[in-house]
């Protein structure tokens, strides 16, 4: 998180007016949460791919956590039916 956080600043000192940051499967181990905390960023969105205590998201206001279990059941259903995951990731 220290890559995140110095992305941030770097953002911020080339004119960005706020910083929202995002990650898949974000770890939060040791010094970062109070890495963010410190930091510019104004929100921080995870996935719920792992899951973190409630405390922890207490700790961190900036936390916005998205759940990943619709895409994962469907995924695991349509492997199991053998059929096209790719329409999953399509975004068009």
């Amino acid at each position: 998180h220290e890559a995140l956080t110095k992305a941030a600043v770097a953002l911020s000192e080339n004119g960005a007016k706020s910083v929202r940051a995002c990650c898949i499967h974000a770890v939060l181990s040791g010094p970062a949460v109070d890495r963010i905390n410190a930091s510019c960023i104004k929100e921080l969105v995870i996935t719920n791919s792992i899951a973190h205590s409630e405390e922890m998201r207490k700790k961190l206001p900036c936390l916005t956590t998205l759940s990943i279990g619709n895409v994962m059941a469907e995924t695991i259903r349509r492997v199991h039916r053998e059929e096209s995951v790719s329409t999953l990731f399509d975004n068009s």
